[in-house]
């Protein structure tokens, strides 16, 4: 009893090997046929694919080494943003060094008006404007700025 065309009529019987390579050998000839007439015609451009292979090559080459120094000049990680980093990786190590330096400038006075009454005095004297009793203070006006006038008038053509 064969029970896929009685209970599942979709399924089909699969046709047997031997038909398969029955098929396979009728239409051989006429495989050889279309696989002659299809080598005549790409006989010609394939002969001068293969004298030019030399030169498809190197050109292969050249733009493979063209692309590959591009991405390394201009690429996301190339010199151009590197030495741009660098650049700016020593203008910031600038920039500690100056912030450094103020910082221990800025804790040395710190100590020294902690420590050392005579600073103390000299900041009062200096900034608050402090007298000793008996003394007199002369200040100097502060710089008078120069008014810069208006030279955009008209200026007759003769």
């Amino acid at each position: 009893m064969d029970f896929r065309v009685k209970y599942f009529p979709k399924l089909r019987v699969l046709p047997d090997l031997h038909d398969y390579f029955r098929a396979l050998l009728d239409r051989g000839p006429q495989a050889e046929v279309w696989l002659q007439r299809t080598a005549a015609r790409l006989s010609p451009s394939l002969t001068a694919l293969y004298k030019a292979r030399r030169r498809i090559a190197t050109t292969a080459v050249v733009i493979v080494t063209v692309s590959l120094f591009i991405h390394v000049m201009f690429g996301a990680n190339g010199m151009v943003v590197y030495r741009q980093k660098r650049a700016e990786y020593q203008q910031l190590q600038k920039d500690i060094d100056t912030l450094q330096k103020q910082n221990d400038a800025s804790t040395a006075k710190i100590n020294s008006l902690q420590n050392d009454p005579q600073a103390l005095e000299r900041e009062a004297r200096e900034q608050l404007h402090y007298t000793r009793p008996g003394e007199v203070i002369y200040v100097a006006p502060a710089p008078v700025q120069p008014v810069e006038q208006d030279h955009r008038s008209a200026k007759k053509n003769r």
